[in-house]
Parts: C-alpha cells; structure tokens; sequence
C-alpha cells in the first residue's frame, strides 16, 4: 500500500514538474534561438542555432538597460529582507513566549493583515509616501516592502518558535540567564532553519514584485528589473527574444538565493513535519 502511495505520489510530482517545464522551455528556447527559428513552432529543432545574443541586447538595452535594474532590485531586495527578517523574528517570539494584553487580539490582526492585498490600499499608500517625501524613494519602496512582510514573517515566526521545548529556555533561566541572553544565544540559532525559509520566501517575493514598484518608482534610472522587461516592448515591433532573455535572467535570482538556502529551507520543514 506505502509503495503505491509512494508511485503515485511521484508520479503527480514529475506531472506538475514537467508541466510547468513545458512553458519555460518555450520561453528558453525565444530567449536562445533567433526568431525565425521559431515560426514553425520552438519545439521545432529541424534548424537550431542558439545565440546569446538576445542575453546581450537585454542587458544593455537602450532604453530599459537591465544591467542597471538588476542592481536597483538587488538593493531594494536585499534591505527589505533583512529589515523584516529582524524585526519579525523578535516579535513573533515575544507573542510565542510572552502573555501580554490583548495577546490573541494582536495576533488575528496580525493574521487578517495576511488577506489584505496590496491593491486595496494603493491610494492611501501613495498619499502617505507623497506626504513623508519618500515617492520615487528606495527608502519608502523598502519601508513599504517590510511593513508588508513582517505580518506574515511574524505569523511564520511564532509558529516556529511554539516549536522549540521551553525546557531549554527554562534551564538558561535557572542558570541565570536573561530573557536577551537567551534569545541570541538559544532561540535564535535554533531558528536558523525557519529564518531561512522565510529570508527565501521575502526576497523572492520582493524581488518578484511588481505592483508597489509600479506605484511609487517612476524615475527612469530608478527603475527596478521587474518594471524594466515590459519597457523593452516596443511600439510597433515586440522582440520576444529580448523580453524572454529578460525574464529568465531575472528570474535566476531568486533561484540562485533559494538554492544558497535550500538546506535550511528543507531542514525547516522536516524538523516541523517532525515535530
């Protein structure tokens, strides 16, 4: 029965993995192959010549370089990770640890914050930043990206920290050791797995975002890689090749950061699944 199980639950997997490689191979092979190659369809390979010459004009496109939005995205990304990573991982342990007033009353807001998108509160957020000089700011971009990701960070977090015996910290205690002690010298390098996944998840998702960018950077040099790729579409002609290139050089970011944290990723998630 377990084997069955085990077949068919492999078999889902590499169906929904080569489901979701049938279109990215459509996109690598506009981004490597010139475009009359692909009038015939891209999974035609009677002519093959890849080139990387699409990668280039990509890069250093003249009028969205993405040379100079890789950079812009890599700053913004990089603060707004770290920001929330910090702030969340104090607060979510406090509320798993702590009882304070209106405890669980803080924490279902901090739950129904997960629900809220980010289209609903388009415009109160840009008269704010309008009001605090931080439009077309990587300050207010960044202060914007971690005000939205310490709910769930926190969420994530307190889920974790329940996680951990409370014994060990009671044992510091006894031994004399304060609540900051033990939070950096207990709490904290156990929650190297779960920080992980979470660092993994923000910069992605940061990196990926579109929509805050859109409303609050407008400077041309100012743009991030995200708003960059549909600038490349030109008025009367669409170079696919150019705009594939685009997409998968800024989509092997996250990748490469999601591969550098994977075994904390993974170790995160068995140890809960453990638990």
């Amino acid at each position: 029965m377990r084997s069955r199980r085990s077949i068919l639950v492999n078999s889902l997997g590499w169906f929904f993995g080569l489901v979701w490689l049938i279109p990215f191979m459509g996109v690598f092979m506009t981004a490597i192959r010139p475009m009359d190659e692909l009038l015939n369809g891209w999974w035609n390979l009677s002519e093959f010549h890849p080139t990387l010459r699409n990668f280039f004009q990509a890069w250093n496109h003249p009028t969205a370089p993405l040379s100079r939005g890789l950079v812009n995205s890599l700053e913004v990304a990089i603060f707004a990770t770290v920001f929330p990573i910090i702030l969340a991982t104090m607060a979510g342990y406090y509320i798993a640890r702590y009882s304070f007033p209106l405890r669980k009353t803080v924490f279902t807001v901090i739950v129904l914050t997960l629900a809220l998108p980010q289209q609903m509160i388009a415009v109160p957020i840009y008269e704010l930043l309008l009001k605090m000089n931080l439009l077309d700011s990587y300050v207010g971009l960044i202060l914007l990206h971690t005000a939205w990701g310490i709910p769930w960070i926190t969420f994530f977090m307190r889920n974790f920290f329940t996680t951990i015996p409370y014994e060990l910290e009671e044992a510091a205690r006894i031994d004399g050791a304060g609540d900051m002690t033990i939070f950096f010298r207990i709490a904290l390098p156990l929650s190297l797995p779960a920080i992980g996944s979470a660092a993994a998840l923000q910069f992605t998702w940061v990196w990926s975002s579109f929509f805050l960018e859109l409303i609050t950077i407008y400077t041309p040099e100012k743009l991030l890689a995200t708003q960059r790729i549909p600038l490349m579409r030109g008025v009367y002609h669409v170079d696919w090749g150019v705009l594939s290139a685009a997409a998968i050089m800024v989509m092997m970011v996250p990748i490469g950061v999601y591969l550098v944290l994977q075994k904390y990723y993974v170790r995160g998630m068995i140890g809960w699944s453990m638990k």
